[in-house]
């Protein structure tokens, strides 16, 4: 088959890899793809929400499957738009249409979905401008810590965990007043705090069925011990030692199922991935989000681990045959580190040389975000997030042994990457 790929993160050059690796893969393309994607695909500078441009491109190129990466073109509707043309309308598209997507555009869709689903999520309510005087007294009605959501896309740094109900007056009027997440924040969702440890689920579904991938956990907090902003993802591990059979029964039945079956009762044509955020509150799942895509850094940590064929799996989604599909699962543990610009996640230099990117090995994969090459040909800065490195081991200390091993010979001006990944799981219970 030739495959067209949307993104250019390190997430897409994690799909990339698991694509390019496949006997089932004839092209592959990503749009725009990044030096990582460049080294083992064709590189397309397309826009990813640029729906006549891609459109031309998958004409003129004879693409059997096109693989959506990032949730901003699901959440834009670029699934619905090849549906509606005559040319593409039936091409296999991995990724949901816009009523599904809708499940990551707005927090408050989704927690109502929850909610009518049955889904166990945490107790919330969701206020406007009109209604901010409400807001302000449904604060002051909530215990400590209170969670304030921006309800659009917000790049994953549309959630503010506020210690005092001082501080969440003032930032639930920064978002609807001044709009501190500009359009994302003109509904904001109020939310009780869940305690407990937070990790992510990964359901592959073609609408009728499902596949539960391996579970993962991450970093979002840019300092160790997760302090300081939060960012787009520091790091992650797979799989997750508190995430026993127990546990993920559980979130199989009061989460996945329910979830795959209220898409069916309202009617939502959802082809793709959904990733669950989950809080493990004393063994009970609790949602914490949805997202339409698979998450970053999770991916580079998560599809390392599929053993069975990955574009198998991509075009059974697509073609609503994933039934028939069997998952099988590598027994290795993956730990991804992720090494970020200096400055990030606010102000960053882009365009520094990066060195040591030569010395590939068998017990990790070097994954490229925010790289690309200069006319030089040299890999340079391109981003905030640069490179995930992604250890493989029989255990999380030998995963964490080989990812810190290779990031230690990777560096660039003001390199920056957490030293703690990993190391809450390895504590766990202790």
């Amino acid at each position: 088959m030739n495959i067209l790929l949307l993104g250019s993160g390190g997430r897409e050059h994690a799909f990339a890899y698991k694509i390019a690796n496949s006997p089932k893969c004839d092209r592959l393309y990503v749009a725009p793809g990044n030096a990582g994607t460049a080294s083992i695909a064709t590189n397309v500078s397309i826009g990813i929400t640029d729906f006549p441009a891609l459109k031309d491109f998958i004409l003129a190129n004879a693409i059997d499957l096109v693989v959506v990466g990032p949730e901003e073109p699901l959440v834009k509707g670029v699934a619905d738009y090849f549906a509606s043309q005559e040319e593409t309308k039936a091409l296999p598209v991995v990724g949901p249409k816009q009523k599904g997507a809708t499940l990551e555009g707005s927090k408050d869709f989704s927690k109502q979905f929850m909610q009518r689903h049955q889904v166990p999520t945490a107790a919330s309510a969701t206020f406007t401008k009109d209604t901010i005087d409400e807001g302000l007294a449904f604060i002051r009605a909530q215990q400590v810590p209170v969670v304030l959501k921006a309800d659009g896309l917000a790049a994953g740094k549309g959630v503010l965990i506020c210690e005092t109900i001082e501080d969440a007056e003032s930032s639930f009027k920064e978002m609807l007043l001044e709009s501190k997440f500009g359009a994302a924040s003109e509904k904001v969702v109020i939310e009780e705090f869940l305690s407990g440890i937070e990790l992510s689920v990964f359901v592959a579904t073609d609408g009728k069925s499902y596949k539960i991938l391996p579970e993962a956990k991450d970093y979002k907090r840019i300092g160790e011990k997760d302090t300081g902003l939060n960012t787009g993802g520091m790091g992650a591990v797979s799989p997750v030692p508190f995430a026993k059979g127990a546990f993920l029964k559980k979130v199989e039945e009061k989460v996945v199922k329910p979830t795959i079956e209220g898409l069916k009762k309202d009617e939502i044509d959802y082809k793709g991935f959904i990733f669950i955020g989950l809080m493990n509150d004393n063994g009970e799942p609790y949602v914490i989000e949805y997202n339409v895509r698979m998450g970053d850094p999770e991916t580079q940590a998560v599809l390392p681990r599929i053993k069975s064929d990955f574009v198998d799996l991509l075009y059974a989604m697509g073609t609503g045959t994933l039934e028939d599909y069997d998952l099988e699962l590598e027994d290795f543990t993956a730990t991804t580190i992720v090494m970020v610009a200096g400055g990030y996640p606010g102000s960053y230099p882009k365009g520094d040389a990066i060195s040591g990117l030569e010395n590939e090995d068998g017990a990790s994969l070097t994954f490229h975000a925010g790289t690309t090459t200069n006319p030089q040909g040299d890999v340079v800065t391109n981003g905030g997030r640069i490179l995930g490195i992604t250890g493989k081991g029989n255990s999380i200390e030998e995963a964490l042994s080989n990812a810190y091993s290779r990031v230690n010979e990777i560096s660039w001006k003001d390199v920056y990457f957490r030293k703690d990944i990993g190391q809450d799981v390895l504590n766990y219970g202790k």
